[in-house]
């Protein structure tokens, strides 16, 4: 008979009333301060943080029971409200939403209406009437357009010419080096009001023109890691069984820089929504009536803030979770897949 005593699994000791508790008193605290008309807004906005906090604390010790120490409710929530807004922009022609944009539509509608979750506008209308909720997923919309489609743009471009300087080295490094170099002395800002100036503003030349700021740190990420493989066994071995540069550089090189290029990229939206937004804040980018986050915070220049905050609040929080989101993703796909990440 065998003396080794057969093993029992441990259950994560965590108290699940408490965090059941915690999630319906954070989510009815929320809830209450998000609606409740009986309070003045600072009230109203520390009991809805409050709110929040307590409902990711229950959260996070109920996917800790579930899933074990490593369950990260912050990363959860950030893709949960990703994956929420994508679905939101997906599905808005076919939600009943109000008017967005047609101020002719909007005569009778209340201006500056304030959030009211149960009525016909639940985030509020701007000065025009034009509801806030629609505008805010439809400038989410050409938002995140914009910034994915001058990533992509961006990384395609950056991580080739990266693999290129990185793999052949000499005269084609040196030149690489010096135009990326050169972009980067110029202020990301500068540079894009400069091509505002001479550009038409659609989405196709705010997405190039915002592609250049994404270029020269994926070229830099590409050179660098295409350099730290260059000299290894795999791509040793390749070059003397006679392989051609091209499949060298398809076939071994490629599929090692395509990680931490792809992090860097999550990263990159973020910054991009935010350069876009600055634009368009600025009147250089998407020009209204078509709703973005920026010109919908510019809307609340001079006095407006002031009598009516929830007109720069509502874009600013979707911008705010939006930013901050894709930044917690894009840190924890950094330290997977990023072999210069150290893990501690």
């Amino acid at each position: 008979m065998s003396d080794i005593a057969p093993r029992t699994r441990t259950a994560f000791p965590l108290p699940l009333p408490t965090a059941v508790a915690l999630v319906v008193i954070g989510l009815g605290l929320t809830v209450f301060g998000a609606t409740t008309t009986t309070l003045i807004a600072p009230v109203k906005a520390a009991l809805a943080l409050t709110g929040i906090g307590l409902l990711l604390n229950g959260v996070s010790r109920l996917g800790k029971a579930w899933a074990g120490p490593g369950f990260d409710a912050v990363f959860w929530s950030a893709a949960s409200w990703l994956v929420l807004l994508g679905l939101a922009i997906l599905l808005s022609p076919w939600l009943p939403l109000a008017e967005d944009r047609d101020v002719a539509a909007t005569v009778t509608e209340p201006t500056f209406a304030t959030p009211a979750f149960t009525g016909p506008h639940p985030l509020g209308t701007n000065g025009f009437g034009l509801d806030l909720l629609a505008r805010s997923l439809y400038g989410a919309r050409s938002s995140l357009l914009i910034s994915l489609s001058a990533v992509l743009v961006g990384t395609i471009v950056g991580a080739v010419i990266g693999l290129v300087a990185g793999y052949f080295q000499k005269t084609v490094d040196r030149v690489v080096g010096i135009a990326t170099n050169s972009l980067l002395a110029v202020p990301p800002l500068i540079l894009l009001i400069a091509l505002a100036t001479v550009l038409e503003p659609s989405l196709r030349n705010v997405a190039l023109s915002l592609a250049l700021l994404t270029v020269p740190g994926m070229v830099r990420l590409s050179r660098a890691t295409t350099v730290a493989y260059t000299n290894r066994e795999f791509v040793i071995a390749a070059r003397a069984m006679g392989a051609k540069h091209s499949r060298i550089m398809v076939r071994e090189l490629l599929p090692n820089v395509l990680p931490p290029i792809m992090s860097l990229a999550i990263v990159m939206i973020s910054v991009l929504i935010v350069a876009e937004a600055s634009l368009s804040f600025l009147g250089l980018g998407i020009q209204p009536p078509e709703p973005t986050w920026g010109n919908m915070i510019a809307e609340g220049e001079g006095h407006v803030f002031e009598d009516h905050p929830h007109i720069v609040l509502v874009p600013g929080a979707f911008l705010f979770l939006t930013v901050f989101a894709f930044n917690i993703v894009g840190e924890k796909a950094r330290r997977r897949w990023d072999p210069r990440s150290v893990k501690l």
